[in-house]
């Protein structure tokens, strides 16, 4: 009995294990009627509201043209009523565009043409009849030097000394242990000092040197070859020259005469222009002193000024040097004593 009861179980458990073999056959018809489904996915083509959106499209491009009636009435409305408002303004640039770049050109080109030419002319003029030079004996010459971005004084010193048909430049400024060193060194000619080499120390040395019979001047830093042009002179050694120069013919330096001198640094060259000016007395730590003023000042944005000032009765040597950046900042080397040099 209890076998029979079992046996009918089973018969009737069958088809519920069975049942989910059977649909495979309505899976395909399941996913058909899905398929077919998507038929009306293509019923929103029938319905195209791109189509619609086209012609609106279309619409809205026929408005354009439409549009243009309304620039004509723009030009429409620049009638004379409405003309005296915007015309009136329009008329006024026109008349003074044409007036304004031809007064500049005029007021303006004359000026530095004319200051410019006129400069290197004369000075020219003056280097060349100038043939006569007094160079200063030997020395040793120590200044006070002030700057404004220290609130102190330093120390300064200037070495001349010539020896036979050559001469050797040092100055130097130290402060704090630091020292800021230009050398020049040549040889000694009719026509003045003739440099060789020039060299400035702060950290590191970088030199400029005189290449005459290429006729060019190289620079150990790099920097491109400047052509070497007659009576150069470096930073240092211009302010002996000058010195020469006017010690030889003080007559013909009178105030407003220029001299132009081709000045190499460590790096570079420039034309420097100087102005000869009154003589001054200084009241310096030294004591007082005569001198001759002359000023280079600058040609360029940030060329800088330089002030010098020979003592008459120093041989000319210089008894103040101040030398101003563009910026404001300056060095100010005032004579305190000279010594015979070492």
């Amino acid at each position: 009995m209890v076998v029979l009861l079992v046996h009918i179980a089973l018969l009737n458990t069958a088809p519920l294990s069975l049942g989910p073999s059977q649909p495979p056959p309505a899976k395909p018809f399941i996913t058909r009627t899905v398929v077919a489904s998507s038929s009306p996915t293509r019923a929103p083509k029938a319905a195209k509201p791109p189509a619609t959106t086209q012609s609106i499209n279309k619409t809205q491009v026929r408005p354009r043209p439409v549009k243009a009636p309304a620039a004509d009435t723009v030009t429409a409305s620049r009638t004379p009523d409405s003309v005296p408002e915007t015309a009136a303004p329009e008329p006024a640039p026109a008349a003074s565009a044409p007036a304004l770049p031809a007064a500049p050109i005029e007021a303006i080109a004359p000026e530095p043409v004319v200051e410019v030419a006129a400069a290197p002319r004369a000075a020219r003029e003056l280097s060349t009849q100038t043939g006569a030079v007094r160079l200063p004996g030997s020395a040793l010459v120590k200044y006070k030097v002030e700057a404004n971005k220290f609130p102190f004084s330093a120390n300064g010193e200037l070495l001349w000394q010539q020896e036979g048909q050559a001469y050797k430049a040092r100055l130097s400024f130290s402060a704090f242990g630091q020292t800021r060193l230009q050398t020049s060194q040549g040889n000694i000619t009719s026509e003045g000092l003739s440099p060789v080499r020039f060299a400035d120390k702060y950290r590191s040395e970088v030199a400029a040197h005189f290449n005459r019979e290429q006729g060019k001047v190289t620079f150990s830093a790099n920097t491109p070859d400047v052509p070497l042009l007659a009576g150069a002179q470096d930073r240092l050694s211009v302010i002996l020259q000058l010195a020469a120069l006017i010690a030889a013919n003080p007559a013909q330096f009178t105030p407003a005469t220029t001299v132009t001198i081709q000045v190499v640094s460590a790096r570079d060259a420039d034309i420097w222009l100087f102005t000869v000016g009154e003589e001054e007395t200084l009241s310096l730590a030294g004591g007082e002193q005569r001198a001759v003023k002359l000023v280079r000042n600058p040609r360029q944005p940030y060329d800088q000024k330089v002030e010098l000032w020979l003592g008459t009765r120093l041989d000319y040597l210089p008894v103040r040097l101040k030398i101003t950046e563009a910026n404001g900042d300056f060095i100010d080397q005032k004579w305190q004593s000279i010594e015979a040099a070492p």
